[in-house]
C-alpha cells in the first residue's frame, strides 16, 4: 500500500487527426488549469503526431505550460501500438501525477493499454473530477448504473491517476496567446522497429451518426411519449427543415425504436447543441445531464408535470402528432415567404 508520490504535473493527452486537436484536449486542458492551481503543479500537453508543432501556441493559450511533441510519419495517423508505445515510454520517464484523455474513441483506446503498461488505475467516461486537498488525490465522478447514481471514484495509491473524461463538458477556455510557455519536441522515441503493427492504408470514415449528434448545433429528440417508432418519421422531418440531427432517450433506445448511437445522457452523448428540441421526453436525471449545455431548450410533452419543463426555455404541453406538423407547416410557410 505505498507507492504514491509522482508530482511531475498533470499531463492532458491532446488528440489530433489531419494537424486539427480535438477540442476535447482544450477542454481539459481549462479544467486542469483549475486543478494544478490547488496542486501547485504544472499543466503539461502531450501530441503525437506528423508536423503538429503549430498546434502548440493554441495549447500555450489555452493553459498548457509545457507541450511535449512527438513527431514522426510512424504517428502521422492513430496506431494504438505506435500511440502507446511511444507515451508509455515518455510517462514512465516523467511520471506525472495525473494524466487526462477524453473520452473519445482514440481516447478510449488508448488509455485502457497505457493503464496497463504504467500498472495503475483508470477511470472511464467521468462528467467531473475534483482535488481532494486531505488525502491528497483526485476524486473523479461518473455515472454507474447506466446513468442512475453518479459515482466518486478514486485512486489512492497506483501513479499516475488517470481518466478519461467526455467531450462537452467542460467550457472551452478563453485563449490567452500572452501566456509563456515551453515546447519540447521528444527525439529519441520509439520508431518503426519498436511496434508490432504497421497501418497499411486509412479508408475515409463514412458519415458517422454518434459524431454529428455530438457537433450538432441543433437536434431534435424523442423519447417514449413519441408514443411508437413510426412517428420518429416527424422527428427526421423536422430536423431536416431546420439543419439538424435527430437524438433519442435511453428509454428509446433499449426498446429499440433507435439505434444506441443517438442516445443523449449520461449514459449516451453528452450534447451541446444550439438549439435542443426535447419531443415526449419527461426529463430523468440521467438524461438531463447530458443536455445541460444546451444554449436553447424546447420541450414538447402531453404532460404539463414532466421535469424536463423545470429546466426547458420554451415549453409546449399537447400532442406530437399536432405540434409537430404545426411547426413544419410555419417552417415552411416562412421559407416559401423568402422566395
Amino acid at each position: 500500500m505505498k507507492e504514491k508520490k509522482q508530482d511531475s504535473g498533470l499531463w492532458v493527452f491532446i488528440e489530433q487527426i489531419n494537424g486539427k486537436a480535438n477540442p476535447v484536449g482544450c477542454e481539459l486542458l481549462g479544467q486542469a488549469r483549475k486543478l494544478a492551481m490547488i496542486m501547485r503543479q504544472q499543466i503539461c500537453a502531450v501530441v503525437l503526431g506528423q508536423d503538429v508543432k503549430h498546434l502548440a501556441a493554441g495549447l500555450i493559450a489555452s493553459g498548457a505550460d509545457i507541450v511535449y511533441l512527438i513527431e514522426g510519419r510512424e504517428y502521422q495517423c492513430y496506431s494504438t501500438d505506435a500511440y502507446s508505445t511511444a507515451l508509455a515510454f515518455l510517462l514512465i520517464n516523467k511520471k506525472p501525477s495525473v494524466v487526462l484523455f477524453g473520452s473519445t474513441y482514440i481516447g478510449r483506446d488508448l488509455a485502457p493499454r497505457l493503464a496497463c503498461r504504467l500498472k495503475t488505475g483508470l477511470i472511464a467516461d467521468c462528467t467531473d473530477f475534483t482535488f481532494d486537498p486531505v488525502r491528497q488525490i483526485v476524486v473523479w465522478r461518473r455515472p454507474a448504473f447506466e446513468g442512475n447514481v453518479v459515482a466518486d471514484i478514486v485512486c489512492p495509491v497506483r501513479r499516475p491517476q488517470m481518466a478519461t473524461v467526455r467531450p462537452h463538458i467542460f467550457p472551452l477556455p478563453k485563449q490567452d496567446f500572452s501566456r509563456q510557455g515551453g515546447i519540447i519536441q521528444l527525439k529519441g522515441q520509439p520508431q518503426f522497429g519498436h511496434f508490432r503493427t504497421k497501418i497499411n492504408q486509412v479508408i475515409p470514415q463514412e458519415n458517422n451518426d454518434s459524431c454529428s449528434l455530438e457537433d450538432a448545433a441543433i437536434i431534435v429528440a424523442g423519447g417514449r411519449g413519441m408514443g411508437n417508432r413510426a412517428n420518429f418519421y416527424l422527428l427526421e422531418r423536422l430536423a431536416a427543415a431546420l439543419g439538424g440531427v435527430v437524438g433519442a432517450s435511453r428509454g428509446v433506445v433499449e426498446i429499440g425504436w433507435r439505434k444506441a448511437q443517438e442516445q443523449i445522457g449520461l449514459s449516451g452523448r453528452i450534447v451541446k447543441p444550439r438549439l435542443y428540441f426535447a419531443c415526449g421526453i419527461s426529463g430523468a436525471f440521467h438524461h438531463l445531464a447530458g443536455i445541460t449545455s444546451a444554449e436553447i431548450i424546447v420541450a414538447i410533452n402531453t404532460d404539463p408535470d414532466a421535469p424536463i419543463f423545470n429546466i426547458a426555455d420554451y415549453g409546449i404541453v399537447g400532442d406530437i402528432e399536432v405540434i409537430i406538423p404545426a411547426i413544419l407547416a410555419e417552417i415552411e410557410a416562412n421559407t416559401a415567404d423568402r422566395r
